[in-house]
C-alpha cells in the first residue's frame, strides 16, 4: 500500500510519505488521496501559468524585433505593424493614418507631435488668410506638403462642426433637375465633384491638384472661358487679402443669370450689408441669405452684369472679411 501511494504522488510531495503509516491511523486513506490530488492540481496550474508567461515574453520580444526590422513594414507578419493594424480595413483613412503615425510613440511623444502639428496648421492657415492669391499659389507650388498639412488640420476642425457647409451645397445641387456646369473655386479635396460629378459637370480648382478632379491654379485666374458656368461656388475659400479678385473671376466665367454661392464663417463678415454691397459693385445681386447657423453664412447671388473693367483693391475691401485665425493653445 505504501509503495503504491508513493508512485502516484508528485516528486515535491513524496516527502510527506517518508514516515510509515500505522495500521488503524486516525486519518482515513480517502482524505489523504484527496489532499494528494489537490497538490497535483496546484502544481499543474503553476506549470501552466509559467508556460503562459514564457510564451507572452517570447511574443513580446519577437514583436519588438520585427517592429525595428525594415522588412516587417512590408510583410504581413502577425507580430509586425500589420498585426497592430489587422483591423485597419474597417477603419476610416484618417484613423489608419493616425495609428501608423503614432505607432511606437509614448503618450508624451504623441502629445508633443499633436501640438507641433497644431502649431504648423495655425501658421499655414494664418499665412493663407493674410497673403494674396498669387503668393499663396507660389508658396504651395514650392512646397506641396503645405497644402496636405493644411487640409489635415482643416479636416480635424471640420469634425467638430455641427454641420459641414459643403454638405449643404451638395444637397442643393443634388436637387437641381437640370444638368449644370459648376465651378468649385477653392475646392480642397473636391468633394463636390466626387459626389455629384455624374449629375453635373463640375470644374474643381485649388492651389494643388489633390486628386484627379482638381486643376491647380490661382483661383483669381482659372482656365475657363467667359460666360460658360451656371453656378460658381466658394465654400470657405475666400481666403486671400485680394479675395475681390476671386469674385471678379467668378463673374467672368458665369453666364448672365448664373449663380454665385458662398459659404463663409459668419464671424469673418464684420458688416453683412457692406459685404453684399461690395459684391453688387462687381455685377451681382443678392437673392438669398441664410445666417441661422451660428457658424456659417450661406449667401446666394445672381450675375446681372459683368464686373467693371477698371478695378483696384481698396483698403476698405480688406476689412470686409476678417482673417480666420485660430487661437494658440
Amino acid at each position: 500500500m505504501k509503495r503504491l501511494r508513493e508512485n502516484n504522488i508528485p516528486e515535491k510531495n513524496k516527502e510527506c510519505t517518508n514516515a510509515p503509516l500505522a495500521i488503524g491511523s486516525a486519518q482515513p486513506a480517502k482524505n489523504l488521496l484527496q489532499k494528494v490530488k489537490k497538490d497535483q492540481k496546484r502544481v499543474s496550474q503553476a506549470l501552466k501559468l509559467k508556460k503562459i508567461k514564457q510564451l507572452l515574453a517570447a511574443k513580446q520580444t519577437k514583436k519588438l524585433d520585427l517592429a525595428g526590422d525594415d522588412t516587417a513594414k512590408s510583410s504581413n507578419n502577425r507580430y509586425g505593424l500589420d498585426a497592430i493594424c489587422k483591423d485597419a480595413r474597417h477603419m476610416k483613412p484618417k484613423e489608419k493614418q493616425i495609428q501608423k503615425e503614432t505607432y511606437g510613440l509614448s503618450a508624451l511623444q504623441q502629445q508633443m507631435q499633436k501640438k507641433l502639428k497644431g502649431a504648423r496648421f495655425r501658421w499655414i492657415n494664418e499665412t493663407l488668410y493674410t497673403t494674396t492669391g498669387d503668393k499663396a499659389f507660389e508658396m504651395v507650388q514650392e512646397d506641396p506638403s503645405i497644402f496636405k498639412e493644411y487640409h489635415e488640420g482643416f479636416n480635424a476642425q471640420v469634425e467638430k462642426w455641427p454641420v459641414n457647409p459643403v454638405d449643404v451645397l451638395i444637397k442643393q445641387l443634388e436637387h437641381e433637375k437640370k444638368q449644370l456646369v459648376v465651378a468649385d473655386l477653392g475646392c480642397g479635396e473636391a468633394r463636390i465633384a466626387a459626389t455629384i460629378g455624374s449629375q453635373h459637370k463640375v470644374h474643381s480648382f485649388d492651389l494643388v491638384a489633390h486628386n484627379k478632379h482638381v486643376t491647380a491654379c490661382n483661383i483669381a485666374d482659372v482656365p475657363l472661358k467667359d460666360s460658360t458656368v451656371d453656378v460658381a461656388i466658394f465654400c470657405l475659400a475666400l481666403m486671400g487679402t485680394d479675395f475681390i479678385k476671386f469674385i471678379r473671376e467668378a463673374n467672368r466665367i458665369l453666364r448672365v443669370g448664373g449663380e454665385l454661392r458662398i459659404a463663409e464663417v459668419i464671424s469673418r463678415i464684420s458688416d453683412m450689408k457692406a459685404f453684399a454691397n461690395a459684391l453688387e459693385e462687381q455685377g451681382f445681386n443678392l437673392i438669398h441669405k441664410d445666417v441661422h447657423n451660428k457658424m456659417f453664412a450661406m449667401l446666394h447671388f445672381t450675375k446681372v452684369k459683368s464686373s467693371p473693367q477698371k478695378f483696384a483693391v481698396a483698403t476698405t475691401d480688406l476689412d470686409l472679411l476678417k482673417p480666420c485665425i485660430y487661437k494658440r493653445r
